[in-house]
């Protein structure tokens, strides 16, 4: 029976070896043997940094307005009834030329009943001065004889004495003389003329329309002078300069046109910390309204170079490739425009990472595959 359970422990225990060589021959079948991997070195191209002056050009925009500009507006009553030329947009006038004129008889009837009022008030006291003051006489007879209704009123004749003032004074010739002045004055806002050679570029009425105090009637320009309002940086108005050249180009860039800066506001706007600056204009091409871009010359930035936004890191960092191995570089920006950034820090040789590189990371090995042009200033 001690022989029957010795034989069978150990046919026990021989299974149980068996098994667990079966297992691990089975497992050991099913293992993969894992391929040994080749790490892979990325290629990226580098620019060669040349420090050197950088042109820091401020782009600004605005649209152009005319330097002269006349907004026509009615201080009276009446029909349009003339204009020296056909009342349109796009007419030219010449300086002096009748813009537009409202009929005016009624008014000028009036007018003239005032001067003929003071005529025979003039006449009546003749005698008088014949009389009390002889000596004046002869002028104001010389007054009389050229004085015409249908012309501008004379200045009356200076008196010679208080006492001969006073006399005139009296007869309420003075008084009689300034309503007059008042009413010619007023006459004369019926025509409108031309203060300058100019363009009709706004007309709001036709002939025979009546029109009323306060209308505006149209707007009229000097075509030979522009001005360009832009909204400059603070930081930059101060290196501004009157009578500096400014170059300027439309939206498509097609047409370049230069100006001059004019004027330089004093005051810095709240809430968005620029100055304005005034761009002169003389070109044949410029039309009113007109959308253009200045690119006005700041400052010279010294050691420094002109690289894409893109390249920036962090807003203040660059990948240089050192040994073979990609570094990130500190560095200074000193001037951001819509897609390019002024730096400096780098050192003349190192080798600037050029073009975006996807999953970069300090310490990532590189091969250079090509060398670009060497990094340099250019203009904005």
């Amino acid at each position: 029976m001690d022989k029957r359970k010795i034989i069978l422990s150990i046919l026990g225990v021989l299974l149980i070896v068996l098994a667990v060589f079966g297992a691990k021959a089975i497992i050991d079948s099913n293992v993969k043997e894992v391929p040994e991997t080749t790490k892979v070195v990325k290629n990226v191209f580098v620019e060669t940094v040349e420090n050197r002056r950088v042109p820091i050009i401020v782009p600004a925009n605005g649209n152009v307005t005319a330097l002269k500009k006349m907004e026509l507006f009615s201080e009276v009553e009446g029909i349009f009834q003339y204009s020296s030329k056909d009342f349109r947009p796009g007419q030219r006038y010449n300086k002096g030329q009748v813009l537009l004129s409202i009929n005016s008889e009624e008014y000028a009837a009036s007018v003239r009943s005032a001067k003929s009022e003071l005529f025979n008030n003039i006449t009546s006291i003749m005698p008088d001065l014949r009389m009390d003051y002889p000596d004046s006489f002869q002028k104001w007879q010389d007054y009389l004889n050229n004085f015409d209704v249908n012309s501008t009123t004379k200045p009356l004749p200076e008196a010679d004495s208080d006492k001969e003032k006073y006399f005139i004074t009296g007869r309420g010739i003075q008084s009689a003389y300034y309503e007059i002045k008042n009413l010619e004055e007023r006459l004369r806002k019926f025509n409108i003329v031309a203060p300058f050679n100019g363009v009709l570029t706004e007309a709001s009425v036709n002939p025979g329309t009546l029109v009323r105090p306060g209308q505006k009637l149209g707007e009229f320009i000097d075509p030979s002078v522009y001005e360009l309002e832009v909204a400059v940086g603070k930081k930059f108005s101060d290196l501004l300069k009157i009578g500096e050249n400014v170059a300027l180009q439309d939206l498509d860039g097609n047409q370049t046109y230069t100006g001059t800066v004019s004027r330089i506001n004093a005051r810095v706007d709240r809430a968005s910390q620029t100055i304005q600056v005034f761009i002169r204009i003389e070109d044949p091409d410029i039309r009113e309204g007109m959308y253009l871009e200045a690119k006005l010359d700041a400052r010279d930035e010294d050691n420094a170079i002109e690289i894409a936004r893109e390249l920036l890191v962090d807003r203040s960092k660059v990948y240089v490739v050192k040994d073979s191995v990609m570094v990130l570089e500190e560095i200074n920006p000193v001037y951001f425009s819509s897609n390019k950034v002024v730096i400096k820090g780098l050192e003349d040789g190192d080798k600037l990472v050029s073009a975006p590189v996807p999953g970069a990371h300090p310490g990532m090995k590189v091969q250079i595959q090509e060398e670009k042009d060497t990094a340099k200033a250019e203009e904005f």
